[in-house]
């Protein structure tokens, strides 16, 4: 008795034993798991705080570019020796209009090294003007006219964006078949904002890739279930 006892004994501490070297693990485990939750939520929120610091970038790029147009099309050498003077010159006559006082550049020249193939497109011309209103009023006119002509020469003028924003009017200018296959009106707006509407109902898309999933859903989405709050007449 006194054996089957002591036997008993033995096996309940080696029980509690096994028990509290279980405790033991799952302790280190949960302390393991908490760190790595710890890491995982560093981690978001640091890529949160990169993707802000991107954004806050690109837009302070894209503001410092506001005075600065891009003109495409116009063939090499036409400039001559002096493009400042040949923009000056060519410019409102292209875009038919008069500026008071005349247009004054900060600078101009060709992006790029010339080409030694003659044939091949035509470097792309920058200018920056002193004047910002200027700058406004050539890209306004470039976007309800344009594109214009020289010559033969188709001449396009755009603004001036970052390399970021570029590639997000591109994405934007991608699904124009899809919105028109949807029966949408669309605009894109400066510096890349795509504003769509149908049957009176509008709403703004800033990131290509979310105006790319409505449309994905847009049969179980209906225009008319968005949130009235973005609602606004079109201008």
């Amino acid at each position: 008795m006194d054996a089957s006892i002591t036997s008993l004994t033995l096996e309940t501490k080696s029980m509690r034993s096994d028990i509290a070297g279980f405790q033991s693990r799952v302790t280190g485990l949960e302390q393991r798991m908490g760190s790595l939750e710890t890491r995982i939520n560093t981690s978001q929120e640091r890529e949160q705080d990169f993707i802000y610091l991107r954004s806050k970038l690109t837009d302070m790029e894209d503001r410092s570019r506001r005075d600065k147009f891009r003109v495409l099309g116009i063939p090499e050498n036409e400039e001559g020796s002096d493009m400042q003077a040949f923009l000056t010159s060519t410019l409102p006559k292209m875009i038919s209009l008069d500026f008071d006082p005349a247009l004054e550049f900060q600078r101009a020249h060709r992006l790029g090294t010339k080409r030694s193939d003659n044939s091949s497109r035509p470097r792309p011309i920058i200018a920056c003007l002193l004047r910002h209103n200027q700058t406004r009023q050539i890209l306004q006119v470039a976007r309800n006219h344009g594109p214009f002509r020289i010559d033969q020469h188709e001449i396009r003028i755009t603004a001036d964006y970052s390399k970021e924003t570029n590639e997000r009017r591109k994405a934007f200018l991608a699904l124009r078949p899809r919105l028109r296959k949807l029966e949408m009106k669309y605009s894109l707006f400066d510096p890349a904002r795509m504003w769509v509407t149908k049957n009176g109902v509008s709403k703004d898309f800033y990131n290509p890739d979310e105006l790319r999933l409505f449309l994905d859903s847009f049969q179980s989405q209906p225009m008319d279930s968005l949130n009235t709050d973005s609602e606004h007449d079109i201008v």
